[in-house]
């Protein structure tokens, strides 16, 4: 069966996640470092708090995967590991990890990284926009279903 993990601490979509996995039967697992409230009337989701470590819940999630599972994140690395499992990785703002574009990613953050430590970069994030979540609906609808294809 596939499922859903939400890397859920800063997840600006875990409601449409919800929405999508509920219409598809889809066990959701959202891990994060403190308990997220949500409504009481969604009972498929399993909330998963660990210690709060730097990474732990990545970690968590890198464990527990397995493939044709999709996680939502915006990590980088947690996205790479993911994909070694032959998962699927969506960010909130619609694009998917691909094993195409997984290198470019890890090395783009990586320079930027170094940039911000020389202090050349700032830490800008553009504002997550309604554009945004109408291309992660879009594409969840698309991964989940090519997902529940590669299960079958």
């Amino acid at each position: 069966m596939v499922s859903v993990y939400i890397d859920g601490d800063a997840c600006p979509v875990k409601n449409e996640v919800i929405k999508v996995a509920e219409r598809h039967s889809i066990p959701v697992v959202m891990v994060s470092n403190s308990w997220i409230r949500m409504p009481a009337s969604i009972t498929e989701i399993k909330q998963v708090v660990v210690e709060k470590k730097p990474d732990e819940a990545d970690n968590w999630i890198a464990d527990n995967i397995e493939k044709a599972d999709i996680v939502i994140t915006s990590d980088i690395p947690l996205a790479s590991r993911c994909l070694k499992k032959e998962a699927y990785a969506v960010r909130p703002n619609g694009s998917e990890f691909t094993e195409d574009n997984i290198g470019m990613a890890l090395s783009s953050r990586e320079i930027n990284n170094f940039m911000r430590e020389i202090g050349e970069k700032g830490s800008f994030h553009s504002a997550f926009s309604k554009d945004d979540r109408s291309n992660f609906l879009s594409k969840l609808e698309t991964v989940v279903q090519r997902a529940l294809k590669m299960k079958k």
